[in-house]
């Protein structure tokens, strides 16, 4: 099937954009909370310009990364696919490189834009399979300006960027102005061809590290240190994405650019806790402060703003984008999401349908921090360590109602039993046939 597959991507390759297909920006931001948003957050950051692109976009009120980790959510969003299918399935691609890359039997959303006829560039982060075979260039990015995994980055302010093959250190700036003057070069130089760029900012996961001016306002606000150090790297995310945006507008391309922004799952424990909404749990658990992320579809002159309560995934996007920039996916692809161009531009209805999520360290222990989600229904296993579990728990699942209960404080299993038994039982299943599809080159 795969090289069926691969035959129909060699025919759409033949074939050049249409002018009339607007160009993507997918923007991804690394460990950004929802409540890390000055409109979200009553004033605790400094970010005019995400309030404003989410003023004037279709934004997602029910938004979810496939994963409360980076990796895994990341080859979801590449693919369309449960990360568990994929073979991307945890984080440390040094110690575990076999199941922290994207199997090359897939086919990423970079393949398909650049079949459809569309340049294409990831700018930043790619966590997604280190070498020769997994390398960006080779899953569809034309150009690649960006670093493999964590490891190349010191500090924002002493990092390793690889370009045209060839790493290069830098050590008198600020990576996150770095990627954004990048981004804003290639769609500078590709301004007369449709293009997608991939623009996978690294704020603000650690290192912990931003300019001492604004370290020190937050701190004057009362914050201590860490907390002020990420809300600053925030801010510099801010300015970065709206320098982009003017850019844009003084190109000319406003009206024909497509810009996607979401995180790739909730904030990081380790700095210590912040706001983010009351909700439960932070990154690693996919309770929903680890999962719920923001997320806005900007496409001036086209999508007239608008909140969508619809329950969205990042196995959705590439179904998504694909269907606005009329790009084809061949019949022959197998996704799991589904396309919700219709939900964003009109509101249409999505259809009722159940979707998953489980994470641990090393390869999958599906009694371990899994969920099930099914309309206001959540089905949670339990989340015990971000470290490599133990491969059996005594903890049974919990049944949550988010409808009553956004909180996930009260579990419901015992006055639905019947729900949480067809719950947990869709939930094996699911982990069953995932399993199969991870294991099978």
């Amino acid at each position: 099937m795969r090289f069926v597959v691969g035959i129909i991507l060699l025919f759409l390759a033949a074939q050049t954009a249409s002018a009339a297909q607007p160009n993507v920006i997918l923007i991804l931001a690394d460990d950004l909370a929802l409540g890390d948003l000055s409109f979200l957050n009553g004033g605790k950051t400094r970010t005019p310009n995400l309030d404003r692109l989410f003023r004037e976009s279709v934004t997602f009120t029910r938004a979810y990364s496939a994963s409360p980790v980076c990796a895994p959510a990341r080859a979801a969003l590449f693919t369309g696919r449960y990360p568990h299918r994929t073979g991307c399935v945890t984080l440390n691609m040094e110690k575990y490189p076999e199941i922290s890359r994207i199997k090359l039997g897939e086919t990423t959303i970079a393949d398909l834009f650049k079949a459809g006829g569309y340049a294409t560039g990831l700018v930043g982060k790619w966590h997604s399979g280190e070498g020769k075979a997994y390398h960006p260039t080779r899953r569809g990015f034309d150009e690649f300006q960006g670093f493999i995994g964590a490891d190349k980055v010191k500090t924002y302010f002493d990092y390793l960027l690889e370009m045209d093959g060839a790493e290069e250190r830098f050590d008198s700036g600020y990576l996150t102005d770095d990627l954004t003057d990048r981004a804003i070069d290639f769609v500078t130089r590709h301004k007369e061809h449709p293009f997608f760029l991939h623009l996978a900012h690294y704020a603000p996961h650690r290192p912990l590290s931003a300019p001492e001016e604004l370290v020190q306002s937050y701190m004057k606000a009362g914050l201590d240190e860490k907390i002020a150090k990420v809300y600053a790297m925030v801010e510099v995310l801010d300015l970065g994405i709206g320098k982009l945006l003017r850019s844009l507008d003084e190109l000319g391309l406003k009206e024909n650019t497509l810009v996607f922004f979401a995180s790739d799952n909730g904030p990081d424990p380790i700095p210590g806790h912040r706001f983010n909404l009351n909700m439960r749990g932070m990154k690693y658990e996919v309770h929903e402060g680890g999962i719920h992320v923001p997320m806005a579809f900007h496409w001036p002159g086209t999508l007239s703003p608008g909140i969508r309560n619809q329950v969205i995934q990042f196995i959705d996007i590439l179904p998504t984008l694909a269907e606005f920039c009329d790009v084809p996916v061949p019949s022959g692809l197998a996704i799991d999401g589904i396309s919700f161009a219709g939900v964003v531009r009109d509101n249409d209805g999505a259809p009722e349908r159940d979707l998953y999520w489980q994470w641990n360290r090393k390869e999958p222990l599906y009694e371990h921090n899994a969920a099930l989600r099914d309309g206001p229904w959540k089905l949670v296993r339990p989340f015990i360590t971000r470290n490599i579990p133990k491969p059996d728990t005594e903890e049974p699942p919990v049944l949550y109602d988010l409808s009553n209960d956004p909180g996930e404080t009260i579990d419901v299993a015992s006055k639905f039993p019947r729900q949480f038994r067809e719950m947990r039982d869709r939930l094996e299943a699911w982990a069953e046939e995932v399993e199969k599809d991870r294991l099978d080159d």
